[in-house]
């Protein structure tokens, strides 16, 4: 089978596309044939060496692969050849076959094609998971989104205002003010204005009644956090996702007990492992949300798998409106 192999780490071209032997499904595991497996940020990392878990090498990169089940191992009883499945496979989908457990597999839904269902993963169980289990939201919660034109942004202001919250979004230029009302944001943060350490907590506090947001998603880590900080109601929770804006900010914990506010942190991949069935939740009701039109997947660029390098080239210079997603 064809698969991007990564022998070395080094820069995002230096794996190479290679003939390899197909796996096998081993006990408790299905062989799928993957149709569609998303290239983010977190591949570029995964490629350079960069990234928290990383498997032996050599290895395939390329997360939570769609596709279908071609095989079956033994023991294996709720899956069968031909099912369609959203696999949470950490690393193996810049191939045309992957082995997964049966219990890293959740099945599509009939009306969601592999792409979507690639573009979905990876943003929108990030912003779930952030959303109800980290910051523990509730209908009528006023919620900031920060890198809210970015994939995990986007599905944080589909799913928040799903969940009943008013959200307002963060934008880095007034330019961007369309995309996030697209998205159903209710108001709009600019993030470009002077001093955004005292403006981004003034515009908050104009759009929520002095009282501030109850929940922030922090996708930019760096100054935006800093000031973020700041912008936080009277026992809100901010969530840090990442740090996008390149560096890791530091705090004073004082500052936690004085306005009785909570900073915690998310990294989805230690949900996967550690949390299956809320992830199978978490992902049960996404593909309810999708069926009921409440929410939508990004628009998707695809690219052919041997384009892989483009594909995250062009995602780290914000070419790809969506999501780019790679065929095998």
């Amino acid at each position: 089978m064809k698969a991007v192999v990564i022998h070395e780490f080094g820069p995002i071209g230096s794996a190479r596309m290679e003939e390899v032997a197909r796996p096998d499904a081993g006990r408790s595991e299905v062989l799928v044939k993957v149709a569609a497996v998303a290239a983010n940020f977190v591949d570029t990392l995964v490629l350079q060496g960069k990234y928290q878990f990383l498997p032996k090498r050599p290895f395939s990169p390329g997360k939570l692969p769609a596709g279908t089940v071609h095989a079956v191992g033994e023991g294996v009883k709720g899956l069968k050849e031909g099912d369609r499945v959203l696999t949470m496979a950490e690393h193996g989908g810049y191939a045309q076959f992957v082995a997964v457990a049966e219990d890293q597999c959740l099945k599509i839904p009939d009306a969601l094609s592999f792409d979507d269902a690639a573009a979905l993963s990876l943003a929108f169980d990030t912003a779930w998971v952030a959303l109800a289990d980290r910051a523990r939201l509730v209908a009528g919660d006023d919620v900031l989104v920060l890198g809210a034109t970015g994939a995990v942004g986007l599905a944080a202001i589909q799913l928040a205002k799903a969940k009943g919250a008013r959200v307002l979004a963060a934008v880095s230029s007034p330019a961007k003010t369309d995309i996030v009302l697209a998205a159903g944001a209710d108001e709009v943060i600019d993030l470009s204005l002077p001093d955004m350490r005292d403006s981004l907590r003034e515009q908050v506090r104009a759009v929520t009644d002095g009282a501030g947001a109850d929940v922030i998603l922090d996708t930019l880590g760096g100054d935006f956090f800093d000031a973020a900080l700041r912008a936080l109601a009277w026992r809100g929770r901010l969530v840090v996702i990442g740090f996008a804006s390149g560096r890791i900010p530091e705090m004073k914990a004082n500052y936690l007990l004085l306005k009785n506010i909570e900073v915690s942190g998310l990294q989805i991949s230690d949900y996967r492992k550690r949390c299956p069935e809320m992830i199978g939740a978490c992902f049960a009701e996404i593909f309810d949300l999708y069926g009921e039109g409440k929410i939508k997947p990004p628009p998707v660029t695809v690219y052919p798998l041997e384009h892989y390098e483009k594909a995250l080239t062009d995602l780290l210079d914000r070419k790809v409106v969506g999501r780019a997603v790679l065929h095998p």
